[in-house]
């Protein structure tokens, strides 16, 4: 059963206090609860190093070389495979940060699925959570597990430093028309700054232009008008699979830009592996019966379960499966038609109300922060996200 500590007030005076305006989207306040998860810290300590441990997993369980086949189970277009193997095999292409999601079972956590490439509650998770125990007097040091920015300025310093042949700046870009993703973007671009980042530019990814030629071979944006900056680095908040699919040009320019070191690409295309939840099934045969995980195949199994698109978004297309073979909750989305993975269903922890909460743990290097979305039924991007309280 979960337990909730209320947290009355306003977040944004304390958010005011904290001079973290820069990562607020008004639309974030809305949707964060108004109390806390108890979380003790024993289990905060167990869900962070599940974390390190299921990373340490993913990353054993991709074949060396990484074979034709495996890119195909995993579905991952072919006109990224150079891109992914070039990153895999050169350490220089480093992976930032993931969000692991997991379920809270009487059996302890069990993996659910890993946002391994472009991961969001950022905000929520850095600020947010953090801001409601202020506001609510409950910001005692040591009250939550939440050193997810830290640690991305760590992972930011790092990255740079494996790559201090090339000048420090470094452009971000998201999704037109999603204040969500801009948010997200300007906590990274925070992170980046304090991580030693000289010049760094925001925008969306329509606004950035990418050449292959001569003098202009590089990344470039519009920093004022009519003045175009070329940049080094380049984190986008934009889905590898979907740029293959909808950008095959891009795709083929950014892989050739990252294959001659003209630009350095976060997170880098070998995260997709991580992403493609047909990665799950691999790991189950890899590790059988490993206590993080649940039983995943790429065919339906007995018993109750869940269907899930192996590149689906935001719980899109989610099914639950009875044990009968009957669908029962199904969330609508854009993804029904992608291969599928079927996953043992793991029973959610449920407050008085009958809701069911999912945690997030963030990975930036180590396992740093934890959320949660909490929904009466399955849980999806959209969820309320619920901050936590060490006891």
């Amino acid at each position: 059963m979960i337990n909730l500590l209320p947290l009355p007030g306003d977040v944004s005076p304390a958010v005011r206090t904290l001079g973290w305006e820069w990562a607020i989207e008004d639309a974030c306040q809305n949707y964060v609860a108004r109390e806390a998860v108890q979380l003790p810290e024993s289990e905060a300590e167990t869900l962070l190093q599940a974390a390190d441990t299921l990373y340490d997993m993913l990353a054993q369980a991709i074949p060396d070389p990484i074979p034709d086949e495996f890119l195909r189970q995993l579905a991952i277009p072919a006109n990224l495979w150079e891109a992914v193997r070039h990153s895999w095999n050169d350490e220089r292409h480093w992976h930032l940060y993931g969000r692991f999601d997991l379920a809270l079972t009487t059996d302890g956590p069990k993996l659910l699925e890993f946002n391994a490439d472009t991961a969001t509650s950022l905000p929520e998770t850095t600020v947010v959570q953090w801001a409601s125990l202020v506001a609510a007097g409950q910001s005692e040091e040591g009250r939550q597990a939440n050193g997810l920015f830290e640690c991305l300025e760590d992972q930011f310093r790092h990255w740079r430093t494996l790559n201090n042949d090339r000048q420090a700046t470094l452009l971000l870009v998201y999704l037109p028309d999603s204040a969500e993703d801009e948010a997200n973007c300007t906590v990274l671009a925070e992170a980046a700054r304090t991580a030693g980042f000289a010049d760094i530019y925001t925008c969306p990814i329509d606004a950035m232009r990418v050449s292959v030629d001569g003098e202009d071979r590089g990344v470039w944006a519009e920093t004022v008008p009519d003045q175009w900056q070329k940049f080094d680095f380049l984190f986008k908040l934009a889905p590898w699979e979907i740029l293959a699919e909808e950008e095959p040009d891009l795709t083929a320019d950014l892989t050739q830009l990252l294959v001659t070191r003209d630009v350095i690409i976060a997170n880098p295309a070998y995260a997709l592996l991580f992403q493609s939840k047909a990665l799950l099934a691999h790991l189950w045969k890899t590790f059988p019966h490993h206590p993080l995980l649940l039983e995943a195949s790429l065919e339906p199994l007995a018993g109750h379960h869940v269907r899930k698109p192996i590149f689906g978004r935001e719980g899109q297309n989610v099914a639950e499966i009875q044990p009968d073979g009957s669908t029962g909750s199904e969330v609508p989305g854009e993804f029904a038609q992608q291969p599928q993975l079927y996953q043992q269903w793991a029973e959610l922890p449920t407050d008085a109300q009958g809701r069911r909460y999912q945690a997030g743990v963030f990975w930036a290097g180590e396992g740093c922060a934890i959320g949660f979305r909490r929904e009466a039924g399955l849980i999806t991007n959209l969820s309320e996200f619920v901050p936590h309280i060490l006891v």
